[in-house]
């Protein structure tokens, strides 16, 4: 027998509880909209598997993400957010409201925030599982490079990545061995990124090599590899191993709806916005350079305000913009426009002409456009005149006051 799915409705429906989730359930949640974010696995991301965060600002006593991470959902949780642990099923993202899945329960939200962050690539090789992330295996140089000084690390790859990386890497630890897939002196990363590294006394290279596994007794003392010309085994001593073999986002289940890269990355703008209105993207599923706790916290902050503002310009929108109560006009404008400026006194002549009988309404779009894109104006300024909830007419540049109150009078006698 099926079990019916309950239905409850949110303000913003925020999947992924890594760090740049949990911000931007805190803006919502401090603006006062019914936010709810859902976590499939862990709140906190691949951050709270970080021994020591040293470069984000304002904890100089280098704390665990996991400390990090548990501060900001406690924060969520006194702005009123609520978390839901389970796994999101599917989506839909392209209405004006959209749907969100659970196994139990279908959420509808005014807006969605995807946040679902990416896992790294790892090789497969034998005994992996058991050393990923805090014993023994790191991915990323940045956030644990410190936490290596004066040992021994095993860098996997040799793209630009890898190389990178471990060229950083060699700022802290007293070694650096790099196992490399291709013949000696070949790799997959740029060509002076290679040199540098060939150069650098504290790098050395194990080619023509793969993972065959890992060992250690509680933490990853030896990585094994793999000779590919002759099979041979070849142990390598080391206190910890890295591996840059690439990023997988969590994207899935948004494939067909959001615009993505080739790799599977959100493609948003400044605003955290994608290709659909009222879905935005935020940390490390969007198409970006550096992805870090601090850069995440930012997306998050960005996403949380553009959710925000959305829903706010939906209401204007609906409410005031398109009222059907008498015939509406909407001067839309720049502030920093010198000629929009001087249009606003038209307006209220206009307005006082009128005495009550139109709606008058003035957006600036200096600060956001979403009124005038939902006009579908990209010129300013302008002006919409609408009727009964509808637009009647478009008017962009030159404007002329003593058309716009003809055309007013003649949409007033057919309203009588």
């Amino acid at each position: 027998m099926s079990r019916e799915k309950k239905v409850e409705q949110y303000d913003v429906v925020v999947i992924g509880g890594g760090a740049a989730g949990m911000t931007a359930a805190i803006y919502a949640g401090r603006a006062r909209l019914k936010t709810i974010l859902i976590e499939k696995a862990l709140v906190g991301g691949l951050a709270t598997y970080t021994n020591e965060v040293e470069n984000y600002p304002g904890f100089p006593n280098s704390p665990k993400g996991e400390d990090i991470t548990n501060l900001m959902k406690e924060q969520a949780k006194k702005m009123g957010v609520e978390f839901k642990l389970t796994d999101v099923k599917s989506v839909d993202l392209c209405g004006e409201e959209k749907v969100v899945e659970t196994f139990r329960t279908t959420y509808l939200a005014k807006t969605v925030i995807l946040a679902t962050g990416g896992r790294p690539r790892v090789t497969k090789a034998e005994n992996e599982e058991n050393y990923l992330f805090d014993k023994g295996i790191s991915f990323c140089a940045t956030c644990d490079a410190a936490a290596n000084t004066d040992k021994t690390v095993v860098v996997i790859g040799s793209g630009d990545a890898a190389i990178e990386e471990g060229m950083f890497l060699t700022r802290f630890a007293k070694q650096v061995i790099v196992s490399v897939l291709h013949n000696e002196g070949k790799m997959d990363c740029n060509e002076i990124a290679r040199e540098a590294a060939m150069r650098n006394p504290k790098m050395s290279f194990v080619w023509n090599t793969t993972v065959k596994r890992f060992e250690g007794e509680g933490h990853l003392d030896t990585v094994v590899l793999r000779d590919l010309r002759t099979d041979e085994e070849i142990p390598v001593k080391c206190d910890n191993c890295f591996e840059f073999i690439g990023y997988l986002p969590n994207t899935e289940i948004f494939r067909d709806q959001v615009k993505m890269t080739r790799s599977g990355y959100i493609i948003t703008n400044e605003k955290m916005e994608t290709n659909i209105e009222g879905v935005f993207a935020c940390g490390d599923v969007r198409d970006k350079w550096l992805k870090q706790i601090a850069t995440a916290v930012g997306d998050g902050a960005i996403a949380g305000y553009a959710a925000e503002k959305y829903i706010a310009e939906s209401e204007t929108f609906h409410n005031v913009i398109l009222q059907k109560d008498k015939p509406g006009l909407t001067f839309i404008y720049n502030a920093v426009d010198a000629e929009s400026r001087e249009f606003l006194i038209e307006i209220e002549k206009i307005e006082n002409h009128f005495a009550g009988r139109i709606a008058v309404n003035r957006v600036d779009i200096y600060k956001s456009s979403g009124v005038a894109d939902r006009l579908n104006v990209s010129e300013f300024p302008a002006v919409i005149l609408t009727v009964e909830g509808k637009v009647r007419e478009r008017i962009i540049g030159q404007l002329d006051a003593v058309e716009i109150i003809r055309q007013l009078d003649s949409i007033c006698l057919e309203c009588r």
